[in-house]
């Protein structure tokens, strides 16, 4: 571990590899698990913002959870999330032709129509941060979905703070990124 700032940083995702390999694991990670992803509070008000627009890109499976839960949900632990349907896939996920699991936000997004991405929390993905009160954590979630992921990104040889560097920067910014690049940098010397 080592810090940078306020956060607490896990090694891993300096010596890690990733790339995320969506041929394979065709997005497990949005319809897999026992949870929503997690939302910053100004992300719950931005989804409930964008819903009307992003609303024709979802399927009527995903409208009805949503309309039924709201565009975000609050768990018991007070935590915020994007809701489920049926306690599976996330409700903002529709599917290509090839049933790849994708983000409707992203869509939008992509066709211009949101100037919003996604949660941070899908697109720092497998990093995840756990706030405490004196500063946060940034570790590597190694999930077997995505051994895939892991595979490709030893090939390719990328490491996972490169994978999610956009991510990243949008989280702490590009100084702090800068930073982590140094630590990265001087590790590899090791």
């Amino acid at each position: 571990m080592f810090q940078i700032g306020k956060t607490i940083v896990s090694e891993d995702i300096i010596e890690k590899d990733f790339l995320c390999n969506l041929s394979a694991c065709k997005g497990a990670c949005c319809v897999d698990g026992d949870a929503g992803a997690p939302l910053e509070a100004a992300e719950a008000t931005i989804l409930e913002n964008i819903y009307p627009i992003i609303k024709p890109y979802l399927r009527k499976e995903s409208i009805d959870a949503i309309e039924a839960q709201g565009t975000h949900v609050v768990t018991e632990e007070g935590e915020l999330e994007t809701p489920l349907i049926n306690g599976a896939d996330c409700a903002y996920v529709i599917f290509d032709d090839k049933n790849t699991a994708l983000c409707a936000i992203e869509e939008a997004y992509n066709q211009g129509e949101v100037d919003w991405k996604k949660p941070v929390s899908c697109h720092l993905y497998p990093v995840r941060i756990k706030d405490y009160s004196e500063f946060s954590a940034v570790n590597y979630d190694n999930w077997e979905i995505c051994d895939a992921a892991c595979t490709l990104g030893k090939e390719l040889q990328v490491p996972v703070y490169k994978f999610v560097k956009e991510a990243l920067i949008r989280k702490f910014g590009a100084d702090w990124y800068a930073e982590l690049e140094q630590v990265a940098a001087k590790h590899s010397q090791k």
